[in-house]
């Protein structure tokens, strides 16, 4: 929910720092003054002051793999949150992998994608 208020934004949503899931109320005022309120730790406020000026998410996807016989997919993660407007990005650089088996948990199979200073690894072990 966001709302406008005398020069004011004011944005509520919920913290996935832990599982209490405080509900945030950010305020950005003149200035891009920032403030938090109802956070009932230090991880919540730096996390909704992230989400205001510099949202981010790891990405999760799949990658064809080749020469295993009991797998035709890898998991795959990136090893480092993107910032969010270039999540599609990533993904369409990762529907371009194919990885030959065997992969180890942890294997870069796409380095520094897109120059972002992040990489995509396996999330599973497969054997040939």
């Amino acid at each position: 929910m966001t709302g406008k208020c005398a020069q004011k934004e004011i944005t509520e949503f919920t913290c996935i720092v832990c599982p209490v899931g405080c509900t945030l109320n950010v305020t950005v005022g003149e200035g891009n003054n920032i403030k938090v309120l109802g956070n009932k730790c230090p991880k919540g406020a730096e996390y909704a002051l992230r989400e205001v000026t510099n949202p981010q998410r790891y990405v999760q996807s799949t990658v064809v793999l080749l020469g295993s016989k009991t797998e035709r997919r890898l998991p795959v993660k990136t090893d480092k949150p993107v910032p969010k407007d270039r999540i599609f990005d990533v993904v369409k650089e990762i529907r371009k992998v194919k990885v030959n088996a065997p992969v180890k948990v942890g294997d870069v199979v796409l380095e520094d994608v897109l120059g972002l200073g992040v990489n995509v690894i396996a999330t599973r072990t497969v054997e040939e």
